[in-house]
């Protein structure tokens, strides 16, 4: 038998010459509000990077999954129980089909992958195309056809097909699409077979052969890996009876022989690693951990952002345009809102804040009233991230909104289907919230978060609270949306915080102290000695905390810079990777 015929068939993969486009690769990517692709962060973040590629002009062609059927759409009853559906969308109504078809072969069948091609247009016109990739194709076993349906969802056996579907399927849909790719961004593990299929060309077909250092540096040159994980649970593994299952037994040889195993385990960010020339961190401090982690490798840092014209609400975008000509390019420019008068942020943020309160009463029927401060944390729900810390005291917080003057308390977030314990923990919330609640303190959790409850929330509060248990933030972005609107953040010093926390300035900290109470009472006594004070008591004051927080962080926390640090960084010539000179210059002179 040829090698071609093999059942765990690889072979037909070839290198193209390094040059061209940017290949990005990530599980989830939030193209739209009305396309559910992602489920957080790290969607978002996807999303965001290649809006901010659309408008800078680098050529870039990104590849995910299709999740024919989304996440999941979260419902709360009354007592904060969460049930989850399926969320089906319209799959033609955004998406243009392309021609290619083509094949890999899992648990010995056949599995036929075709790809839907979605636009995103930069301010300049330039477009960046995104392919999901798609089992449910006539001639596939039923078993075969659900792959790509549900994001992060099923068994382990079923994310490894999901992870075979994108890593060699999406090597399989560049070849064919006759793309010459110049370096694969593989963002987070999710993606690192395409290592194996990439190896597999360098290779020849000869699957039999071992892969020697020279082809070892060929697959490594053209490879990046972004890694946004600093928990090793978080890291996706596999036994070594699934990856030779499903994967085939040379492919899992090959996968091996390229370091991807470790004690018996199929490990996708050991792969990515070691298949990769360039790695990084999602935050300066995240870049310190996962060199902590990962002692064998170098591990660098490249801080993530948010793209600035899709997280700015209409109210302070109007700003921007009044003020900057051509800030949806040059994000730096905002850093010049230091000069605007306070009291046209001011009149933006009020704006939005007035949207908040009529989408909060649509949502709930809770009626919040604009002049009382209002607290939002949103994100996904994880334990880890600690959404119940704000009531490890809840007399104090409800005595603290009394004294203060009021105050409003916005929760949102999705705990995944399987994860009990942060589900308990928004049922937690509720319950707490009905002890404590009265006419000088509100509590909503508002169910089913999203793209555009995201942006209304993050545009429209006073304050952002973030509470992780440190180490456990690789990044966060909710906070830098927040910022661009003008909204500082009160937040453990973790993540993107330890860059953006300018104590009275841009928000302020929760100190580090060494139990859960403690870190409690230093959030309370923010609240009470700082924080409520200067919104209540000084006005003029907060205004400038607000302007300060949009110059700084919102000029700073944005994909277009950390763009441009992947293009100088990652990209470029210097790490042996043959962009085009008139490509790369049209991107950093801008």
């Amino acid at each position: 038998m040829s090698l071609k015929n093999l059942p765990e068939d690889i072979s037909s993969i070839t290198l193209p010459e390094a040059e061209g486009i940017v290949a990005y690769f990530s599980m989830e990517i939030a193209l739209a509000s009305g396309i559910p692709t992602y489920s957080g962060g790290l969607g978002v973040l996807a999303g965001d990077t290649l809006r901010s590629a659309a408008d800078l002009g680098l050529p870039l062609s990104a590849f995910t999954l299709l999740h024919r059927k989304g996440y999941f759409r979260q419902h709360l009853d009354a007592s904060g129980v969460q049930t989850e559906e399926d969320q089906p969308w319209e799959v033609e109504k955004f998406l243009d089909l392309e021609d290619p078809l083509v094949e890999i072969t899992l648990e010995g069948r056949a599995v036929q992958i075709r790809a839907w091609r979605y636009d995103l247009e930069g301010v300049s016109g330039h477009v960046v195309p995104v392919y999901l990739l798609d089992t449910d194709v006539e001639g596939n076993d039923p078993r075969d056809r659900t792959i790509t349906d549900h994001l992060y969802g099923g068994d382990s056996d079923y994310r490894l097909r999901q992870e075979a579907v994108l890593g060699l399927g999406g090597v399989r849909i560049l070849q064919a699409l006759e793309s010459s790719v110049h370096v694969y961004h593989i963002n987070e593990g999710h993606a690192a077979l395409l290592t194996v299929g990439l190896m597999a060309g360098q290779l020849g077909g000869d699957l039999d052969r071992v892969p020697e250092e020279r082809d070892r540096q060929a697959v490594r040159r053209r490879c990046v890996f972004t890694t946004h994980t600093p928990v090793p649970a978080g890291h996706d593994r596999f036994s070594s009876e699934q990856m030779e299952r499903i994967l085939g037994r040379r492919t899992a040889i090959l996968a091996e022989r390229m370091g991807g195993c470790r004690s018996g385990m199929l490990n996708m960010t050991e792969l990515a690693l070691g298949s990769s020339r360039f790695v990084n961190g999602v935050a300066m401090q995240h870049g310190k951990i996962s060199q902590e982690m990962f002692r064998d490798y170098h591990v660098d840092s490249i801080t993530n952002g948010v793209h600035a014209a899709t997280w700015m609400a209409p109210p302070m975008q109007a700003v921007a345009d009044r003020n900057f000509s051509r800030w949806r390019i040059d994000n730096m420019q905002l850093r010049s809102l230091i000069g605007v008068p306070c009291e046209e942020i001011t009149r933006a943020h009020n704006d939005s804040k007035e949207r908040l309160i009529q989408e909060v009463a649509a949502r709930s029927g809770v009626g919040l009233r604009k002049e009382v401060f209002t607290i939002g944390f949103a994100r996904r729900a994880a334990t880890y991230k600690r959404a119940d810390l704000l009531f490890s005291d809840p007399a104090r917080l409800a005595r603290c909104a009394a004294d203060a003057g009021g105050l409003q308390i916005l929760y949102a977030g999705k705990a995944h289907p399987r994860d009990l314990p942060a589900k308990d923990m928004i049922h937690r919330i509720y319950e707490i919230a009905a002890e404590i609640r009265s006419d000088s303190l509100k509590i909503v959790y508002l169910e089913n978060y999203d793209w555009e409850l995201g942006a209304t929330l993050t545009s429209g509060v006073d304050l952002w609270l973030n509470t992780p248990e440190r180490p456990h933030e690789a990044s966060g972005t909710s906070g830098m949306k927040a910022a661009l609107n003008g909204v500082p953040s009160l937040s453990v010093l973790d993540g993107w915080w330890v860059e953006g926390c300018i104590e009275g300035f841009t928000g302020w900290e929760i100190p580090d102290k060494d139990t859960r109470e403690e870190e409690a009472a230093g959030l309370y006594e923010q609240l009470e000695s700082k924080i409520l004070p200067l919104y209540y008591g000084r006005p003029q004051e907060w205004q400038k905390v607000m302007r300060w927080a949009a110059a700084l962080n919102g000029s700073f926390f944005n994909t277009h810079r950390m763009l441009q640090q992947y293009i100088s960084d990652a990209y470029s010539p210097e790490k042996s990777i043959n962009v085009s000179a008139a490509a790369l210059e049209s991107v950093l002179v801008r």
